[in-house]
Formats: structure tokens, C-alpha cells, sequence
């Protein structure tokens, strides 16, 4: 089985910044450079193997020649890939937004709900992010807030800091604010409500669109839960996720695929006599079945899986 590096699809939303490309090195020539799509088969923005045989072939596009038998046998329950990673850099504020549930997008977008976590890379001083609600409140107070241009006073401000994680369930109201920087672990999917977005236009001189109706109906009106994830990162029906400092070894079994993202410093990625040379903004995808894999270096890295 090869290993294969990948190069994202890149996104120049107009809160985005400089980070991704100056400090993690993803290549683009988009300015600003908001997102990069650094593991995806989604039709929006897919990755491309940059290495070996398959060079110039996206992930997608490799795996349909494979088989989905290199997905592992977690992932036949998912009619397509279940997972898209990114790096987010928001320089400026995104708009307070909701995911859907499968049910409801599957119902009106044709495609999954999202569920994804968010791991902070990083962040400026005093950043924080809305999380949720500060308490419960009712589907009428909700459309209120909203029509009031008062809604970030029920919301849950979270402070952050380099290192925290975010799980966020289909249904949880949320949005990262300026000066923060994540990699985003998800369901493949693209529908986002937004239900505020601060006035802003788009490239086109319009106001970017709100979707209230549709948020109205899937927002989860409560504050959000505590998870344990039992020494994982984030772990749901999609995707289990690890952080790793280092060195360190694992196993790309018959059950899932494994993805390395390199969130810092440098080394080397090894499996079936193979080995790569990884830095800060590299991703890999090793197909289930590779076997034994080592991670070596002085760097730090996310382990998913599903």
C-alpha cells in the first residue's frame, strides 16, 4: 500500500488571513487564504496526491480505481468518504452558523449534516470563539435575538488557548472569531446555515445569504454538553481523532484508514519500507491495511481514524 501526501483544495473566504501560508505552508496563490482542504473527497474542494505514481490523481479519484476496500471496514456503513479535515485561519470573524442533523440535509441538501471538532493551533491573546448557548433558551427567544441583532447576548463566549479542543455536534449554534487558528476534523459535508453574519457582502457587492428558516429548525436551543472521550480527542460515529508529540508508532489495520496531520515542527512518516519527510502543513493518507507505521522527529501530529 502506498502512502500518499496530499495537496489541499484552498478557500479565499473574506475572513481569511496569511497563517496558512506563511506559517504552515500551505501553497496558494488565493488572498486571503481561509481554509485548506487538507483531506477531502468532497466535490467542493478535493485533495490531490503529490507523490509517487498517483501523483496528479485526486483522493477521490484514487480511491474509486482502488476500491473502497482501502477505506477499511469501518467506512462501508458511508456511502462516501465520512470525513473532510481543514485548516482554518480566521483573521476576521465567520458568521454565527449551524450544521444539520443527516436526517434533515439528507432530507433538503441531498447530502450528510455535519458533525466536527476543532483542535486550536492558534490564537491571539484574549480570543474566544462561540460555543453553544449561555442557557436554554426558547425557539421564539431564539428567532427574537435574531431579529434583534442581539443574539451573541445568549451566546456562550468561550475563551481558547493553543491546544483546547471543541466537539460540536450537528445542531450546536457556533462560530470561530477573529484571530484564531484550527485544524477542523468533520463529516464530509458542505451545508452551513448562517444566521448572522455582521453585516458583511461578498465578493459580488451583496449581502452574504442567512439561511434563518433552516437554522431555526435544527439548532439545538441548550448550552453545550461536557464530553469524555476517554483519552481521545474527539470520537463520534465518523471519526476518532488522537494528538501525538513526537515519535510515535501505530497500525493502519483492516478497520480504517489512517490520516497524519502535521500541526508542527518536522520528521519522517515510515510504513511498508517506505518513508516520507513530513513538516508543520503536511498531510497523509495511509490506506487501511498498510500495516505498521512510525511517526519520527520533533514535531506534533493528529492521528484520525474512523
Amino acid at each position: 500500500m502506498a502512502m500518499l501526501k496530499l495537496k489541499p483544495t484552498c478557500k479565499d473566504y473574506l475572513w481569511g488571513g496569511e497563517k496558512l501560508r506563511t506559517d504552515f505552508g500551505i501553497e496558494s496563490d488565493l488572498n486571503p487564504l481561509a481554509e485548506a482542504w487538507v483531506l477531502s473527497c468532497h466535490k467542493d474542494g478535493p485533495s490531490t496526491i503529490v507523490n509517487g505514481p498517483h501523483a496528479g490523481q485526486t483522493l477521490a479519484d484514487y480511491i474509486a480505481a482502488q476500491g473502497r476496500g482501502i477505506l477499511g471496514t469501518n467506512c462501508e456503513r458511508f456511502e462516501d468518504f465520512p470525513i473532510l479535515t481543514k485548516f482554518i485561519d480566521a483573521k476576521g470573524n465567520l458568521s454565527i452558523q449551524v450544521h444539520p442533523s443527516n436526517e434533515y440535509a439528507l432530507e433538503h441538501e441531498g447530502q450528510y449534516g455535519k458533525t466536527e471538532m476543532w483542535y486550536i493551533l492558534d490564537c491571539e491573546p484574549n480570543a474566544f470563539l462561540y460555543y453553544g448557548f449561555d442557557h436554554g433558551i426558547s425557539r421564539e427567544e431564539f428567532e427574537r435575538h435574531i431579529q434583534d441583532n442581539t443574539l451573541t447576548e445568549v451566546l456562550n463566549a468561550a475563551p481558547v488557548h493553543k491546544g483546547d479542543v471543541f466537539f460540536i455536534p450537528a445542531g450546536t449554534l457556533h462560530a470561530i472569531c477573529q484571530g484564531i487558528v484550527i485544524a477542523e476534523i468533520q463529516q464530509n459535508s458542505n451545508v452551513t446555515y448562517r444566521v448572522y453574519d455582521y453585516g458583511r457582502v461578498g465578493a459580488d457587492g451583496k449581502p452574504r445569504a442567512l439561511h434563518i428558516p433552516q437554522a431555526l429548525a435544527v439548532t439545538e436551543l441548550q448550552p453545550p454538553k461536557n464530553y469524555d472521550f476517554g483519552g481521545h480527542l474527539a470520537q463520534c460515529d465518523y471519526f476518532t481523532v488522537d494528538a501525538y508529540t513526537n515519535d510515535f508508532k501505530g497500525t493502519a489495520g483492516p478497520e480504517s484508514f489512517v490520516s497524519l496531520l502535521v500541526v508542527d515542527g518536522e520528521g519522517e512518516v515510515s510504513c511498508g519500507g517506505e518513508t516520507l519527510p513530513v513538516k508543520k502543513g503536511d498531510s497523509i493518507f495511509l490506506p487501511a491495511n498498510s500495516g505498521d507505521f512510525a511517526v519520527t522527529g520533533t514535531l506534533q501530529t493528529l492521528c484520525t481514524r474512523v
